[in-house]
């Protein structure tokens, strides 16, 4: 009896200590914690992903040399870098076409190579089984040609040439080349900044003559007097243009003189002009510091370049800067409309059924998808609001549009719109928790309304209204769907701002990096060629992101640390 008893008392106090423990929240606190840290886990594993694939890119591998066989066909030598590797089984390999023994086991090798010379093979990458690879090796002078188009070029550097004359041959071409690399890259910048900065000021210059002439003659001003102006000034844009095309020319000239003559690793020649060499190295005689140098110098390349073949080579810096003064434009205009709009909905409208329905209406408009307001902003920001302004500001450039199509200025204010009620709730419930008390006290020592607001009130919601910022700059940099219609192309390499009156150009198109990672990943002509680029891509956006609301999260913390005493 007595150890029945005992069995009774002891569940019983197990049983209450059970539900004290219950009740006191533990297990709810420890199931909060652990779900935090698997989304962190997550998080970090997600992010470590995209920077192994994506940084990965920039490596300069070693390149393979072997002999292919396969089995009832005629030997060839291959040469490329080892892409991927994968095991597939043999029935797989058997029912693609290819001559395997399926009785052997169960699974065989395919690797990805790539092998480059698309002139000469057609493609930059190629399938092959590994067990029908032999032979390999790294010959220390095998070179890379990365070149501006058609990818890269692999092969055997034989001799370097000079409009048609030989200059060097054998192991004395090598130094030649990377002189003469150097030559053509200073020629590069040179006809960029000729074409993009010289010829492009007097492009700029004759289209606002041509509109100020189209205007005049829509005024009936075209007087004599007016076009003998106008025709002066058109000469001496034309003289202009004539100097510096001469001196295009001799660049290109310049740019084109120089060639080289290489042998793929199969016995084919090929006479390659020097101008679309981007760079030359030999990635089996690499050290590892040249290759450290190697990787950081593609790295800076990737976030400063501009694009080329089709954005799977180069760098990214338009998308780049498009997406962050794009963001920076939408802070601009959404930060007061939504600051304007909290303080009136908090301090001033009355508060009943109304203003309940307004909250209502703002909280579900959160919840709306942005391809909504994307479509919103192509009908009324583009369509009406732009052609609106394009017939009344500027009649002369019809038919071709100004601000009634897609740009910079449109995709901003749709961002803007898309973010408003994030920034509307984050404010409004600073307001809230503003205490009473500093509001009556500011009104008994003889301040109005007004100076409350400014001078107490917004000063110390000035926390919530940068949370409510950087909710939204973390929300319209990554967005994508909504800015296809609206202001984001695929390639848009000339910068909206620069040197040519009004400095921005709001009307212009820009990159994206959203749009770019969407672009590559599912519309390039060659897929394994973007691939990596866009983790690289990915990785960049997420830093920008990262970036953008770091700088917003150090400003908020210093207006709660100076605002702070005035809580207590």
């Amino acid at each position: 009896m007595a150890a029945t008893r005992f069995r009774q008392r002891y569940r019983s106090v197990k049983k209450d200590s059970l539900k004290t423990w219950i009740k006191s929240g533990t297990p709810w606190v420890w199931m909060n914690a652990g779900a935090v840290s698997i989304a962190v886990i997550m998080t970090l594993g997600l992010l470590a992903v995209i920077a192994v694939r994506g940084l990965e890119h920039f490596w300069p591998a070693d390149v393979i040399v072997a002999d292919y066989q396969i089995p009832g066909g005629e030997p060839k030598i291959m040469a490329g870098e080892v892409v991927q590797a994968e095991q597939v089984p043999r029935a797989r390999l058997a029912a693609s076409g290819l001559p395997v023994n399926v009785e052997g086991g169960e699974f065989m090798t395919r690797e990805l190579l790539k092998v480059g010379n698309r002139e000469v093979y057609g493609a930059d990458f190629s399938w092959v089984v590994g067990e029908w690879l032999s032979d390999q090796r790294k010959p220390t002078d095998l070179v890379v040609l990365e070149r501006r188009e058609w990818g890269n070029f692999y092969g055997e550097l034989l001799a370097v040439k000079e409009e048609g004359t030989l200059v060097a041959e054998g192991e004395a071409a090598w130094g030649e080349l990377q002189q003469r690399i150097e030559r053509i890259d200073e020629l590069h910048q040179q006809i960029a900044r000729l074409e993009a900065v010289d010829i492009g000021r007097i492009n700029y210059g004759l289209e606002r003559l041509r509109l100020k002439t189209r205007k005049l003659e829509l005024d009936g001003q075209l007087d004599a007097a007016a076009q003998a102006e106008l025709d002066a000034e058109r000469a001496q844009w034309d003289a202009e243009y004539k100097a510096l095309e001469n001196e295009l020319v001799a660049l290109h000239r310049a740019f084109n003189r120089d060639s080289i003559t290489m042998r793929t690793m199969d016995g084919q020649e090929k006479e390659l002009s020097l101008g679309k060499v981007v760079r030359a190295y030999r990635p089996n005689a690499m050290s590892l510091p040249d290759k450290l140098g190697f990787y950081f110098a593609k790295i800076w390349e990737f976030v400063s370049d501009e694009p080329r073949e089709a954005n799977t080579e180069g760098g990214i810096f338009p998308a780049i800067f498009g997406t962050v003064l794009m963001t920076i434009i939408m802070a601009v205009i959404v930060t007061p409309f939504g600051v304007i709009a909290a303080v009136y909905l908090r301090e001033y409208a009355k508060q009943g059924v109304l203003t309940r329905i307004i909250r209502i209406a703002v909280n579900n408009l959160a919840g709306v998808p942005s391809i909504v307001y994307g479509v919103f902003g192509l009908g009324f920001f583009v369509y009406v609001l732009g052609g609106s302004l394009d017939r009344i500001f500027y009649p002369e450039a019809a038919p071709a549009p100004v601000f009634g199509t897609p740009g910079l200025m449109w995709a901003s204010l749709t961002l803007a719109i898309l973010t408003l009620p994030v920034v509307i709730v984050a404010t409004e419930e600073g307001l809230a928790r503003i205490p009473r008390i500093l509001r009556e006290g500011s009104l008994a020592l003889g301040a109005t309304k007004s100076e409350t607001l400014w001078k107490v009130v917004l000063p110390m919601a000035s926390p919530a209204m940068m949370t409510g910022l950087i909710l939204a700059v973390a929300r319209a940099a990554g967005e994508v769907a909504p800015l296809m219609l609206v202001g984001v192309v695929k390639l848009a390499p000339s910068l909206p701002l620069n040197g040519n009156y009004p400095y921005l150009h709001l009307d212009q198109k820009i990159m994206h990096l959203g749009f770019h990672i969407y672009d590559v990943g599912f519309q390039s002509p060659n897929v394994e060629a973007a691939r990596p680029l866009v983790y690289a891509t990915a990785l960049l956006l997420v830093l920008v992101i990262a970036i953008l609301n770091l700088t917003a999260v150090v400003i908020r913390n210093h207006l709660r640390e100076k605002y702070k005493a005035l809580d207590h």
